[in-house]
């Protein structure tokens, strides 16, 4: 199932001018059909992102209390910009990957559906002697993104400046029991296009999500988090003594690449690979996967370790078993600069 399975996304002129799609199940007839549309009217995308949990953080201790927690500055949310963020553990590995906004006297906080139980108890763990109250408002709000470079309208609606692409974008939030009346004076503006074309559109960008790139088992700067997510002049944090030592060394294990079939043979996430100068030696693995039509090739992102994610390094994918196993398939790949496109 793509990631971004059950997010309606609505276009309007502008920006993509094309994106191919196959998905991480490959649905690729009906991904290209609908690139093939968006090609034609050169349009921008709006995705109705009101599956994701959402929480509402108050109390007077809040901004100190939630600055402790994650990786970005909060003073630089406001009630028009929203900031990009991770929660660690003290290990500096991801608990969670966020978007925060203010609201009034709170703080509105959006993650993948997932995390909807874990992040909750997450952050309540820290609350000790914090005058902090974390509301599960999941069910309260609906929530669209647009990407657009002027600011959407939308009636009973609140618009907050947020990138979640490489495009400049606008979140909207709005009351839940009025998602229908909202989604219909969006559709009346913009026009609804498939799930499998945003994924497209996020891998040949490059963007990290949870559940794909981004686990418990991910350091944010690994993930190429380091410009979105991550300041270094804030005050301390879960986590920040692994994410500066990081910094300092200007190395990581691994790191997220782009990866390019050179066989234009399909990739799938999951699939290993290895240096063909050090047989059977597991040097990485892809988390997901497309065909671009605007590239013309099978595209990926996966983590690959140091000494071996140099751009323009060969790569062997095994399909099946290793490689000296009967019946399995090579696959080379190439290691390019994130973006694709």
């Amino acid at each position: 199932m793509s990631p971004l399975t059950g997010f309606g996304i609505l276009v309007r002129g502008g920006f993509y001018k094309h994106v191919a799609a196959r998905g991480a199940l490959r649905t690729r007839s009906k991904a290209m059909d609908t690139s093939n549309r968006s090609s034609q009217s050169k349009q921008a995308i709006f995705l109705d992102l009101s599956g994701r949990a959402k929480f509402c953080i108050t109390g007077t201790d809040r901004l100190r209390f939630l600055n402790g927690q994650i990786t970005n500055d909060l003073r630089k949310a406001s009630e028009t910009s929203a900031i990009e963020a991770c929660i660690l553990n003290a290990k500096g590995k991801t608990d969670a990957h966020i978007y925060v906004s203010a609201s009034g006297e709170s703080f509105l906080v959006d993650a993948a559906a997932d995390l909807r139980e874990t992040l909750k108890v997450r952050l309540e763990r820290y609350v000790i002697a914090d005058d902090v109250q974390i509301e599960d408002v999941t069910d309260q709000f609906s929530l669209f993104h647009a990407l657009s470079q002027q600011s959407p309208t939308l009636e009973n609606g609140r618009i907050v400046s947020m990138r979640r692409f490489a495009e400049p974008g606008w979140d909207m939030w709005g009351d839940a029991a009025q998602h229908r009346v909202s989604l219909q004076e969006l559709s009346s503006q913009w026009t609804l296009c498939d799930s499998e074309t945003a994924e497209v559109m996020r891998i040949e960008q490059g963007i990290p999500i949870w559940g794909r790139e981004l686990t418990n088992d991910i350091i944010p700067i690994e993930a190429n988090l380091e410009q979105r997510a991550i300041d270094y002049q804030k005050g301390c944090y879960i986590g920040q003594e692994v994410i500066s030592r990081i910094k300092m060394s200007g190395q990581t294990n691994k790191r997220l690449c782009g990866l390019i079939s050179l066989d234009d043979l399909p990739l799938q996430p999951g699939m290993k690979l290895a240096a063909p100068s050090a047989p059977g030696k597991e040097v990485g693995w892809i988390t997901s996967s497309t065909g671009s039509k605007r590239l013309g090739k099978e595209i990926a992102l996966g983590y690959v370790k140091r000494g071996f994610n140099s751009v323009g390094t060969k790569l062997d994918v095994v399909t099946a078993g290793d490689s000296a196993s009967k019946g399995s398939q090579l696959i080379r790949v190439e290691v390019v600069p994130l973006p694709f496109v």
